[in-house]
């Protein structure tokens, strides 16, 4: 089953370019979606219950679809209404899932724990996604191991096998990955008997919105959204229906493309506390933004640049400035006079986009894993590539503040992340031609 994106196809195949003529504003109103980090291993966890899961709130999205995909395969029966879905169980479940689905995504490993945990014994394809350097699963592998389930890799294929575990399991992430962090929680919670504590956790809102997610579902779960949490199994979880958070870095993403274009620009679907960060450096520049924090909305407008200040930005594991926000906020300190340094801690090559910033006349120079800023004036259009999801959204940033016509190929990219995005821009005055 494959299941299309509205704006990702043509009559003859994907979109691979978007043309934006600029520079352009942004004003009137723009929502918010649901989280993509955080429906996906949602999706994932809805293996461990036969019952029927109801989701609100879901984006959609190509790597939803890929998900969809992906449960459909292994026995479920996805429904979607709007931004509802409603998964349920069709028939057994078909414990091997190939690598056509799981090559396009790093989050669909998040099943390969909860899978075997369900059938005893998974065989799951080594997964895929945005090329953003060395990032490999033998945190979530280990972790898994303490947890009974012995893995060996063979023809590109983890294979998983259930055994017993000891009663008292500890667990001390390396490193607080999100998708290893995330992936343990999912395959204890049904460990019947077994108590078990992971320390250094990753924090982001969005595996708190996974554990609330399982509570939800009858999970023992205590310490989400800390650096130890501890998962108590229990014998069976139950469906119901949950409405997943606004995506974050969707909304750092219009804020940041508001602070370059927007006229009163009202974005619907902030959670000020899940980009303190963001907010944070934006107070250090100056630039001045409203915030209701009722509403969950931001008013912003474009500032005269030259008043705001440089800044030295390092990406950091949440609470930390995010590393998914990284190549928009470059677009901005590309336009802020002075020198600004922007250091990746997260992923190592995360600098893709550099060169194609430099082609539209930005100043930006990598020594390692820095970048160092120089502000210019103004950006002029180019012929420019996306190399991956982030990547994707910073151009068109970029092109919608450039002067002239930007050509953006490989832009199937941004699609992933972003929903009806073309339709959004609609509706806030911007317009981008797709072919």
């Amino acid at each position: 089953m494959k299941i299309k994106g509205k704006i990702v196809m043509k009559d003859n195949g994907p979109i691979t370019v978007m043309q934006i003529k600029g520079p352009q504003k942004a004003t009137g109103t723009i929502k918010v979606s649901g989280a993509k980090n955080a429906v996906l291993p949602i999706m994932a966890a809805t293996v461990l219950t036969e019952d029927t899961v109801v989701l609100k709130n879901v984006p959609q999205i190509e790597d939803v679809n890929t998900m969809i995909e992906i449960l459909t395969f292994i026995g479920k029966k996805v429904e979607r209404t709007g931004d509802m879905l409603v998964i349920l169980q069709d028939g057994h479940i078909n414990p091997e899932v190939p690598y056509e689905p799981v090559r396009k995504m790093r989050a669909s490993f998040n099943i390969y724990g909860p899978l075997v945990v369900m059938a005893r014994k998974a065989k799951v394809s080594l997964p895929g996604g945005c090329a953003l350097g060395a990032r490999p699963v033998n945190f979530h592998i280990e972790g898994l191991l303490k947890l009974g389930i012995e893995s060996t890799v063979e023809h590109g294929y983890v294979i998983g096998v259930l055994r017993a575990s000891e009663k008292n399991v500890s667990i001390n992430l390396p490193f607080p990955s999100v998708g290893a962090t995330e992936h343990i929680i999912t395959s204890a919670v049904l460990l019947d008997g077994v108590t078990t504590t992971i320390s250094n956790c990753a924090l982001e809102p969005e595996i708190l919105d996974l554990v609330n997610f399982l509570k939800g579902m009858g999970a023992d779960i205590r310490g989400g959204g800390t650096p130890v949490v501890t998962v108590k199994g229990v014998k069976k979880l139950s469906g119901l229906e949950y409405s997943v958070i606004y995506d974050r870095i969707e909304a750092g993403t219009f804020a940041i493309m508001g602070a370059l274009l927007g006229e009163n620009l009202c974005i619907e679907g902030i959670e000020h506390d899940h980009l303190q960060s963001l907010f944070s450096l934006f107070d250090d520049m100056n630039f001045e933004y409203r915030y209701d924090k009722h509403k969950k909305q931001m008013i912003v407008s474009a500032m005269d640049f030259s008043n705001l200040k440089s800044v030295s930005v390092e990406t950091q594991p949440y609470p930390g400035f995010a590393t998914d926000l990284q190549p928009q906020l470059m677009v901005m300190l590309s336009l802020i006079p002075g020198r600004s340094i922007l250091t990746e801690n997260v992923f190592k090559s995360r600098f893709n986009h550099v060169d194609e910033l430099n082609r539209m006349g930005a100043k930006i120079k990598v020594e390692g894993n820095t970048a160092i800023i120089d502000g210019v004036k103004n950006l002029s259009g180019a012929r420019i590539m996306a190399t991956d999801l982030r990547a994707a959204a910073a151009l068109v940033i970029a092109a919608l503040n450039a002067s002239g016509e930007s050509q953006i190929s490989e832009i199937d990219h941004l699609f992933r992340g972003y929903e009806d995005i073309k339709n959004k821009f609609n509706n806030v005055g911007i317009k981008v031609d797709l072919k």
